[in-house]
């Protein structure tokens, strides 16, 4: 009986365990990106993670010096960005375009993507409407 007693406890706490790592992973805008911090960046599509809670873009940036930086920008979910026209082949390696969006606030080369602009002037929408979003950035999400 004890026995039982133990690795049900057990099980609960792992259980218990995988889930607050997984709310930890997921986080309000406001926790990790600064409103008062925008970007505006053009380079080239190196690679993208389409993983939960958020698709990551990684592009290299080339600097009026010619020095490259990588920037990552976090976008949506998988399924939301589906729902906004984006599919894997949308952004292959090599793609130029420019994102706008919110540096992240430890002042590192990521950001919170708002807006995608291919070279012919497609945009589309990338960002989340997370808590602490800025407001036009809800606003856009929501359509309101």
């Amino acid at each position: 009986m004890l026995r039982k007693l133990m690795v049900a406890l057990a099980g609960i706490g792992l259980s218990l365990l995988l889930t607050a790592a997984s709310v930890s992973a997921h986080h309000a805008f406001a926790a990790e990106f600064d409103a008062n911090k925008p970007v505006a960046m053009e380079g080239t599509i190196t690679r993208m993670e389409w993983t939960n809670p958020h698709v990551w873009l990684h592009m290299e940036v080339k600097k009026p010096d010619g020095k490259i930086e990588r920037w990552a920008f976090e976008a949506g979910t998988p399924n939301v960005l589906f729902r906004r026209g984006f599919t894997r082949k949308s952004l292959e390696p090599g793609t130029a375009v420019k994102v706008d969006g919110y540096q992240a606030k430890d002042g590192s080369r990521r950001a919170n993507g708002r807006d995608l602009t291919f070279k012919d002037g497609t945009k589309l929408f990338m960002g989340s409407s997370g808590i602490g979003a800025p407001y036009e950035l809800n606003q856009k999400a929501t359509g309101k």
